[in-house]
């Protein structure tokens, strides 16, 4: 479910919010600031955080109140994330994170138009709503999850959306790791231009 927020974005839905390492994609990693917003309608079968689709259960937050919290820790990174933070006008945030310093990440689905101000945008789309082709051009990083073999010729088609210098990435879904790793594994030796990113929090037991 989407929230009724104020269309200008100072107040979002926040589920939570934590100082964690960046565990897939380019950026693996660093540390950062991540910020889940609640609300999401693209509804993936394995996705794990589903309690973050109904906006309705977290509070409206102030968008400067998450800047001040985020400012407590040494990492100036800020990822926003959900659900989908792209349902949001996502402006008036990332202004006041500019307006302090901070380094700006999005992961979204790319299904609702792209609002903020962003120093990496990874673009992950779903199958269940197609990411709208203007994101797909700014991304600097697509990043597709793997569930099936299916999903490499639906990576490829993502892949011409893109920008050139667009950064591609295959990630096994979790519960199909052990099926699907080995498939990323041969598919990317193949076509070189892929790469493969894993859920390194997960092995690590990152938060």
């Amino acid at each position: 479910m989407i929230a009724q927020v104020p269309e200008d974005g100072t107040h979002l839905p926040l589920m939570e919010e934590f100082y964690t390492i960046q565990g897939e994609g380019f950026n693996t990693g660093k540390a950062a600031y991540f910020i889940r917003l609640g609300g999401c309608d693209v509804g993936c079968h394995w996705c794990d955080v589903k309690e973050s689709w109904d906006a309705s259960l977290h509070p409206l937050t102030s968008a400067d109140t998450i800047v001040q919290h985020a400012m407590q820790y040494p990492a100036k990174t800020i990822v926003v994330t959900g659900g989908e933070p792209l349902i949001y006008n996502l402006n008036y945030l990332t202004a006041h994170m500019k307006e302090h310093g901070i380094t700006t990440f999005i992961e979204t689905s790319g299904a609702y138009p792209l609002s903020g101000h962003w120093d990496w945008i990874c673009l992950s789309p779903k199958k269940f709503k197609a990411p709208v082709p203007s994101i797909a051009k700014q991304a600097h990083e697509l990043k597709v999850i793997v569930f099936n073999k299916s999903d490499f010729a639906w990576a490829e088609q993502h892949a011409q959306m893109v920008a050139p210098d667009c950064k591609l990435y295959l990630q096994p879904e979790w519960s199909k790791a052990k099926e699907v790793t080995p498939l990323i594994i041969d598919y990317v030796m193949a076509h070189p231009k892929w790469e493969i990113s894993l859920q390194t929090h997960k092995y690590l037991n990152i938060p």
